[in-house]
């Protein structure tokens, strides 16, 4: 069994709180860096690409630079999701010359949404600092950034547009090239540098209503998920393991991929079936109805 991500909490903890991300209800945790590298051996064999993060700020763990030297050691492909408040804490050349970095996310929706009335633009710079000297350093890094539109275009659009303004400005992007907020979902700007936009969503709750027993999700068949304690869940939006499907730190990765619970659920969604009570109550999988059918379909 392969995944394309799997996501590795090395921390729940994060310096901010954003009103689109709930506050973690578990224990406050921080995976150490020997656990890490213990559940890290495990993963690599079973997945193309490993993500520091699923609750929580990767760069706040006290143990960053040392985690990030494990996957150097063990030639991971590392994603990394950030909201950027430490970047200088660690110096750029920390992840300049850590070979193991694929790909970096930047959540500017973060910083706007925590501090509404500061300008954004004195925080953002070392982000685009960065950037810079990454695409003349490591133009074979990936870089996002993140900015997340409320369903409605119109909300929040001079704001976002001022700050894509501002970024197309600092890397000279024509003017009769540059993406309007409205209508693009990914735009280059420089080298690997990109633009994301998405929509917010909701974090899946089984007070939520009930949306069905059919549908699809790349669940356990893309990606799967390790909370800070060991815990397997089935993806990302599992942030309380509502979905436990044992302890990766004790029953070891390969049992628990080999376990009942996780094959039903595998073979459900294959089949179009959503057979878990959280993920029936999941808004975030109606993206994906168009890979949805009939469970009768041929």
């Amino acid at each position: 069994m392969r995944f394309l991500k799997t996501y590795i909490e090395i921390s729940n903890i994060c310096n901010l709180q954003c009103t689109f991300c709930p506050e973690v209800e578990r224990e406050k945790k921080v995976l150490s860096k020997e656990n890490f590298q213990k559940i890290l051996v495990q993963v690599l064999p079973h997945t193309e690409q490993v993500c520091l993060h699923l609750m929580g700020e990767p760069l706040a763990h006290p143990e960053f630079k040392e985690i990030l030297n494990i996957c150097n050691d063990e030639n991971a492909k590392i994603h990394l999701t950030t909201n950027g408040t430490y970047l200088s804490k660690f110096g750029f050349d920390t992840f300049l010359n850590s070979k193991c970095l694929n790909q970096i996310n930047f959540s500017l929706h973060s910083f706007k949404d925590n501090f509404p009335d500061k300008d954004i633009r004195p925080f953002i710079f070392d982000i685009l600092q960065f950037s810079k000297e990454a695409l003349k350093a490591r133009p074979d890094l990936y870089i996002n950034y993140r900015l997340w539109n409320l369903p409605s275009p119109d909300q929040e659009r001079d704001e976002n547009q001022e700050i894509i303004d501002y970024i197309c400005e600092f890397f000279q992007v024509p003017i009769n090239e540059r993406v309007d907020v409205r209508f693009k979902k990914s735009k280059n700007i420089t080298g690997r540098l990109y633009f994301h936009f998405d929509t917010k969503f909701q974090w899946p709750s089984l007070q939520d209503p009930n949306l069905g027993p059919q549908g699809f999700c790349h669940a356990l068949s893309q990606q799967i998920g390790i909370h800070a304690d060991g815990t397997v869940v089935p993806c990302c939006l599992d942030k309380e393991a509502g979905i436990p499907l044992g302890n990766v730190l004790t029953d070891g990765l390969q049992h628990i991929l080999e376990g009942q619970r996780l094959k039903k659920m595998r073979n459900g969604f294959q089949k179009h079936e959503v057979l878990e009570e959280l993920c029936q109550k999941c808004t975030f999988r109606k993206r994906f109805d168009k890979k949805s059918a009939p469970i009768n379909a041929q």
